[in-house]
C-alpha cells in the first residue's frame, strides 16, 4: 500500500522471506510464523502473503508426525517398502497358480491361445521348480473332498512328496496383491466341487520339466507313461496343446535311456506304437497340435535308429496338418531335408532346410536348431555342386559353431583333395556329433569334380597324368573315368583324347546368356510367394464375421425398400432424407 513500507530485515530482495547475503539465526517455527501473520495483518487485509518455511528450517527440525490426514513423510514410506521382500517360493507358487486362469479362460472361450499363454510360461518357471514348490502347489490347488484327490496323490508321489497333505491353505504372504477374501472363499467352494483336468495336465507338465531338469530319466518315462494313459481318456479338446506337450517330454525322457539310440533295444522302439495309437486318435478328433507334433516325434524316432525307408512311408501316408504351429513346421522341414539328403534328392532336401532355416525361430532359445539345420544346408549344397556364401560363416551367433564346415567349404571350393581328407580326420567327432558325416564322405566325388572344372578353367589342355598327380589319384584309368563322367554330367565343358592321353577344354561362353540366372530368380520370387501365402492364411479374423455383414447388409436393403416405397407413396420429400435425392 502507498505510504507504507513492510517491515523487513533490511531494504534488499527478499527470498522465501530470508536475505541471500546474510545468515539467519534458526529460531522456532511457531515464533516465525507469528511474525508472518502480524506482517499480512499490516499489509492490509486485501491481501495475504503465504510465505513457505525455508529448506534450511525443515532440514534442522526432527521430522514431523503424521497429519490429521494421514500424510506420512517420504522417507518412512522408502524404508517400508525396501523392507517389504518377496519369498521367491511363494513368488514361484503364485506365478504356477495365475496360469490356472488362462486354462480356465481357454475352457470358457474354447480358444487355444489361452493355453499356448500357459505353456509359453514354462521357460520362466522351469528354473525356479523344486519338489518343495511343486507339492505345495499340487496342495493348495487340490481340497482332500475333490473327486481329483487321487490324481493329486499321484502327482505327488512323482514328486517325491507323497505325505503332504491337501487342501493347505496358501500363505498369508500371498494374500497381500491376491483378490479380496470373499473371492478367495467362493474360489475355494468351486474347488471342493472339482478340479478341471487341464490344471492337473498343467502340472503335470510342470513335473515333467522338473525330472527332465533333475535327470531323473527313469521316473519320468514311467511318470509320462501315465499321463499319456490318462490325456488318452480324458478325450477333451481343450487338452489338445498340453497334450502334445506331454508326447514332446515323454519322447525325450526315452530317448535317454539305456542303451542309448541307434541301438535297436532303445526304448524309443518301444514308444513307437504309442505314437502311432496317438497320431491315430489325433487325426480321428482333429487335434492339430497333437497330430503335427507327434508326426515329428516318429521321424525324430526313425532317424535316430536310421530307418529312414520307414520314415519315408510315414511322410507319404500322412499330410502334415496346414494350421501348425510354426516351430513344428519348422522342424519338420528339417527332418524331412535330412531324410531327402540321404535319399540323394538333393533338390528337394536343398528346398526344405531352405525353408526350415527361414522359418526358425530368431529367439536365443532356438540358436541350436538353427546352427543344426545351416549346417546340414551347407553340405547339402556342396553336395549339390554349389559353394555355400560367405556370409553365412560371418554371423555372430555362427561363425564358431560353422568354423569346421567353413574349413570344409574352402576345401571343396579349391577342389584339393588332401586338405579336405585332413579337415574330416581333425573334426570327426564333430560332424559325427552333427549327424552329417555319412554325407560328407560323398564329397569326394564333388572334390575331384570340382578340382577338375577348375583345371578347365585354367588349362585349354591338360593331359590325364597331370590330372591324377594334382588330384593324388590312384590311375590314369581312375582319371580318365572321372573326366568322363563329369563331361557327361556337365560340370565342365570339354573333351577326352583318350588315344593321346589329353582333356582339352572348350571356350566357356557368358553366364548371363545362360538359363541360370533367371532359374536363380525363379526361385527367389518362389520363396517369396509362399511366405506371402503362409502370411495370408496365418492372419486371424474374427468368428462369424460374415454373418454379421450379411446381417447388415439384408437390413440395410430393407430399409432402402422402404425408403423407396414410401418416396413413391408421397410420405417422403427431398428435404427429409437430408439432401439431393436421384433416386434408388
Amino acid at each position: 500500500m502507498p505510504g507504507k513500507t513492510p517491515h523487513s530485515n533490511g531494504n534488499e530482495p527478499v527470498e522465501n522471506g530470508i536475505r541471500n547475503n546474510q545468515d539467519v539465526d534458526m529460531t522456532d517455527e511457531k515464533s516465525s510464523l507469528k511474525n508472518k501473520g502480524k506482517k499480512g495483518a499490516k499489509e492490509g487485509e486485501d491481501m495475504t502473503v503465504v510465505v513457505p518455511p525455508s529448506k534450511t528450517t525443515k532440514q534442522s527440525s526432527q521430522p514431523p508426525p503424521a497429519d490429521a490426514d494421514g500424510d506420512v513423510a517420504m522417507d518412512e514410506s522408502d524404508k517400508a517398502e525396501e523392507e517389504v521382500k518377496v519369498d521367491p517360493v511363494t513368488q514361484a507358487i503364485a506365478d504356477i497358480k495365475s496360469n490356472f486362469a488362462l486354462l480356465d479362460r481357454a475352457i470358457a472361450l474354447f480358444d487355444a491361445r489361452f493355453s499356448l499363454r500357459a505353456l509359453r510360461s514354462i521357460s520362466s518357471l522351469r528354473k525356479r521348480l523344486t519338489p518343495d514348490i511343486l507339492a505345495q502347489a499340487i496342495a493348495e490347488t487340490f481340497p482332500p473332498t475333490s473327486p481329483s484327490a487321487t490324481v493329486a496323490k499321484q502327482l505327488l508321489t512323482a514328486v517325491g512328496k507323497p505325505d503332504v497333505p491337501l487342501g493347505r491353505p496358501s500363505s498369508t504372504e500371498m494374500e497381500v496383491d491376491s483378490e479380496p477374501k470373499t473371492q478367495t472363499k467362493n474360489g475355494a467352494k468351486k474347488e471342493n466341487k472339482d478340479v478341471i483336468p487341464e490344471i492337473d495336465i498343467f502340472l503335470s507338465i510342470l513335473i515333467q520339466v522338473y525330472l527332465f531338469d533333475s535327470k531323473q530319466f527313469q521316473l519320468g518315462a514311467e511318470f509320462s507313461k501315465y499321463l499319456s494313459d490318462r490325456i488318452h481318456s480324458l478325450n477333451r479338446r481343450t487338452l489338445d496343446p498340453l497334450s502334445a506337450k506331454a508326447y514332446f517330454y515323454q519322447s525325450l525322457f526315452c530317448e535317454q535311456l539305456a542303451p542309448l539310440p541307434p541301438s535297436p533295444q532303445s526304448p524309443i522302439v518301444s514308444l513307437r506304437p504309442i505314437l502311432l495309437t496317438a497320431l491315430r486318435t489325433a487325426v480321428l478328433r482333429k487335434d492339430i497340435d497333437t497330430q503335427a507334433s507327434v508326426i515329428v516325434l516318429l521321424l525324430r524316432n526313425y532317424l535316430l535308429t536310421s530307418h529312414i525307408s520307414q520314415a519315408d512311408l510315414l511322410v507319404s501316408h500322412t499330410q502334415f496338418p496346414e494350421n501348425a504351429a510354426n516351430n513344428q513346421v519348422a522342424r519338420f522341414l528339417y527332418y524331412l531335408g535330412r531324410i531327402r539328403a540321404i535319399q540323394l534328392r538333393y533338390t528337394e532336401a536343398h528346398e526344405h532346410l531352405t525353408a526350415a532355416t527361414r522359418k526358425a525361430p530368431a529367439s536365443a532359445c532356438a540358436l541350436g536348431f538353427a546352427q543344426n539345420a545351416t549346417k546340414l544346408l551347407l553340405v547339402v549344397e556342396l553336395l549339390m555342386g554349389d559353394i555355400p556364401e560367405r556370409a553365412t560363416f560371418r554371423i555372430p551367433s555362427m561363425e564358431q559353431a560353422l568354423h569346421p564346415y567353413f574349413l570344409l567349404v574352402q576345401a571343396v571350393r579349391v577342389g584339393n583333395l588332401e586338405d579336405f581328407e585332413t579337415t574330416i580326420a581333425a573334426h570327426d567327432e564333430t560332424f559325427r556329433r552333427d549327424g552329417t558325416y555319412s554325407l560328407i564322405l560323398r564329397l569326394r566325388q564333388n572334390v575331384i569334380k570340382t578340382g577338375i572344372r577348375m583345371m578347365s578353367l585354367s588349362y585349354s589342355r591338360i593331359s590325364l597324368r597331370d590330372i591324377c598327380i594334382r588330384l593324388h589319384l590312384g590311375s590314369e584309368e581312375s582319371a580318365e573315368y572321372i573326366v568322363a563322367k563329369a563331361i557327361r554330367d556337365g560340370v565342365i565343358e570339354a573333351t577326352l583324347d583318350r588315344e593321346r592321353g589329353f582333356m582339352k577344354s572348350k571356350e566357356v561362353g557368358d553366364v548371363y546368356a545362360t538359363r541360370e540366372p533367371g532359374e536363380a530368380f525363379h526361385d527367389r520370387i518362389r520363396a517369396c510367394l509362399a511366405l506371402h501365402d503362409e502370411s495370408v492364411k496365418a492372419m486371424r479374423f474374427p468368428m462369424n464375421q460374415h454373418r454379421l455383414e450379411l446381417k447388415n447388409a439384408q437390413e440395410a436393403r430393407e430399409r432402402e425398400r422402404e425408403m423407396a416405397k414410401e418416396i413413391q407413396e408421397g410420405d417422403l420429400d427431398e428435404d427429409d432424407l437430408g439432401g439431393d435425392f436421384d433416386g434408388m
